[in-house]
């Protein structure tokens, strides 16, 4: 029998019987009058169909269905790969739907077999051809799939390309907690957007992420990539409240005082050679933490032989910013943690006071930063989300433009 390509979106049955050597009823009647008997109509061949079959949008199914009899056997391939395609078949065996996620831009040979209600098989081969965009924006997770965090954590995605439709891509994301709390979407970029709660998230809360993008129109001609799914924990509530005013670190254990420590945060003075190096007003959360490290100045352009170079081991290193700043030991400025701001934005403790914070706070946890003197810390240098108002965050909403 010969191959027959699918055209069109809609549902198109193909007639295998007519050339498959049915009986000739007519014919059949006479010779049985003749003879003085009669004959029993032939049962008709079974059809096969294959909805739809070309522009498919990889995220919906190729569906194969029988009318006239049931499905023996359905065989979906993409030749490009090698791949053959999962797919169920309904309980009474008239309808088969693939199960795996298609490909952009592919054609896939289906090869079906039916059998009438008298057992008479017919076969029907076919192809399905996925739709192929101008482009395919993959997103990828702002934080790990999973884990551990503190409730300061901040979830989001990257795009590998600019969205132009940033309302519909926004829709199709979908974040649930338990318990529930009320939170919003926030566009950092043209690919880059994130999602925090109004206030920090409950302590013990669990966070899910999923995307729905895949197979979805954009704009610009470009579809939504491969979606992506976490699952978040939010550990005990720990904050930190750092002070600039009053030179002094107060942490808090799900709401107790736990922990009042002196210290050094970056100077504000103009003094040579850098100049002042506050650090940063607002929320910060905790990005990561190494027990010992080498900070050296060339990170952020003060190189070997400038003066005001350094590069020193640092012990209890807890990073609170992407700009360099950490809560840390150093125990050349000792005489003043408490009293002054010296530092190049770190700040600075004594090595019991710098173990206890390492040894207690973790990735997500919060450090709120006041009186430093610095500037708001930016959305971009770190997770600074929280530095911004719940008004101007739900601004930042494609939904609310």
């Amino acid at each position: 029998m010969r191959a027959i390509r699918i055209a069109g979106l809609g549902l198109v049955a193909f007639l295998l019987a007519s050339c498959s050597g049915q009986t000739d009823v007519e014919g059949a009647a006479r010779a049985a009058g003749t003879a003085g008997t009669t004959t029993a109509p032939a049962v008709p061949a079974a059809t096969v169909a294959f909805a739809p079959s070309d522009q498919l949008s990889p995220k919906d199914p190729i569906v194969v269905k029988a009318s006239g009899g049931t499905l023996q056997a359905v065989k979906v391939v993409n030749p490009q790969t090698g791949n053959s395609v999962a797919g169920d078949l309904s309980p009474d065996k008239t309808t088969w739907t693939s199960s795996d996620h298609l490909r952009y831009g592919a054609t896939y040979q289906v090869v079906a077999t039916a059998v009438n209600q008298a057992g008479m098989p017919t076969e029907q081969r076919g192809e399905v051809h996925t739709l192929k965009p101008a482009g395919v924006a993959t997103p990828s997770l702002f934080q790990p799939a999973s884990g551990d965090f503190g409730v300061g954590l901040v979830i989001g995605l990257k795009f590998d390309h600019d969205i132009a439709d940033k309302a519909t891509v926004e829709k199709s994301f979908k974040v649930t907690s338990s318990p529930e709390q009320d939170g919003g979407w926030y566009w950092v970029n043209k690919h880059e957007v994130h999602f925090r709660p109004k206030d920090y998230w409950k302590a013990g809360s669990t966070v899910k992420l999923e995307t729905t993008t895949f197979g979805m129109p954009i704009g610009g001609g470009l579809y939504g990539g491969p979606d992506v799914s976490a699952t978040y924990k939010v550990h005990d509530s720990w904050i930190a409240k750092a002070d600039g005013k009053t030179h002094q670190i107060t942490a808090y254990h799900n709401g107790q005082l736990v922990k009042t420590a002196p210290i050094s945060m970056g100077k504000t003075a103009d003094t040579p050679p850098r100049g002042p190096t506050p650090t940063f007003n607002g929320t910060h959360t905790v990005l990561a933490k190494v027990d010992h490290t080498i900070m050296d100045s060339c990170t952020y352009g003060v190189c070997e032989g400038d003066p005001g170079y350094y590069k020193a081991p640092e012990n209890w290193d807890v990073r609170i910013s992407n700009d360099g700043e950490f809560m840390h030991e150093n125990l050349k400025t000792v005489g003043v943690q408490g009293s002054d701001n010296v530092s190049n934005g770190c700040l600075n403790m004594n090595t019991e006071n710098a173990k206890w914070f390492f040894d207690n706070f973790n990735v997500g946890d919060v450090v709120e930063v006041t009186n430093s003197g610095g500037p708001q810390l930016a959305i971009d240098n770190g997770h600074g989300d929280w530095a911004i108002s719940w008004s101007d965050w739900q601004a930042g909403s494609a939904l609310r433009g």
